[in-house]
């Protein structure tokens, strides 16, 4: 009789049984969640090769950060974020904003000329306080909704109207958009490489402040997008509603475990009562 060959699982079919494995069913609200926490924990497979931001970014970060002096590091950040301030302020406009608007376009013009093309912060020393705005925020206060949670590769967690307003934010980016290409190349991968060496103090607070840091990172996230769009005072209304939503999922992995918890001290009291009249009979 012939042996039966045992067929080798796909990848897919390994992350489906790690999924079932790992996490809890229910417990995700977000457009599939399941795959997200893989994308995010950055699933090492075949078809996408090593994770791309823990094996390679963040030991170039590291490094980066041990050979450069913080001066440095300190002006190539100045430079980029000169850089955003021009589109922070057109967004800053866009959103009706007009006096934080020109305060950005003055940052633009100081830090440029006598801040040395903004690798000096000169106008935040002459007390033009320095802005946060994207497309996304944009939107946001447009009264776009925030749409499903995602995890992008590369570009980590964002919602639908982020993700859209990364898009333009891409777009209008002149760093990205540069001419010759291999200037443009560099300074992406300075900037990229940069960002990262300056999150690398987050990542020590996510090691030892999450057990789960899929959850954590997308809470956090959300909150601070919501307290952005927002300028730091989001309405009440929201997080009352938010706290609603959170009630039933909160409830149902609750009642889970007690329903089991239930169930398994039950199950002795029957086998008993049903064994118990044959017992007797003998």
């Amino acid at each position: 009789m012939a042996r039966r060959k045992q067929s080798v699982p796909t990848e897919a079919e390994l992350q489906r049984r790690w999924v079932a494995r790992h996490l809890e069913p229910g417990y995700l609200k977000d457009l599939e969640g399941q795959r997200l926490r893989i994308i995010f924990a950055g699933w090492p497979n075949r078809e996408r090769g090593p994770d791309f931001r823990g094996a390679i970014l963040k030991p170039v970060a590291t490094g980066y950060e041990a050979v450069l002096p913080s001066p440095i590091r300190t002006g190539v950040t100045n430079f980029f974020g000169n850089i955003d301030d021009l589109f922070i302020g057109v967004n800053n406009l866009l959103q009706g904003k007009v006096p934080e608007a020109f305060s950005d376009l003055g940052r633009v013009a100081i830090n440029t000329t006598i801040g040395l093309l903004g690798v000096l912060d000169v106008a935040s020393e002459a007390g033009l306080e320095k802005h946060d705005e994207d497309f996304g925020q944009t939107f946001g206060r447009w009264g776009v909704g925030n749409g499903a949670y995602v995890v992008i590769p590369f570009f980590g967690p964002r919602n639908v109207r982020d993700t859209v307003g990364l898009v333009l934010d891409v777009a209008a980016d002149p760093v990205a958009n540069h001419e010759p290409a291999r200037v443009r190349d560099a300074a992406l991968v300075l900037r990229v490489v940069n960002d990262r060496a300056n999150l690398l103090p987050a990542d020590k607070v996510v090691e030892e402040a999450a057990l789960d840091k899929y959850s954590y990172m997308r809470d956090a996230y959300l909150q601070r997008r919501r307290n952005q769009i927002h300028d730091g005072n989001p309405p009440r209304e929201v997080e009352a509603n938010a706290e609603q939503e959170d009630r039933p999922l909160l409830a149902e992995a609750v009642s889970e475990p007690a329903a089991e918890a239930a169930a398994a001290q039950s199950a002795p009291a029957v086998l008993v009562a049903r064994t118990g009249p044959a017992e007797s009979k003998q």
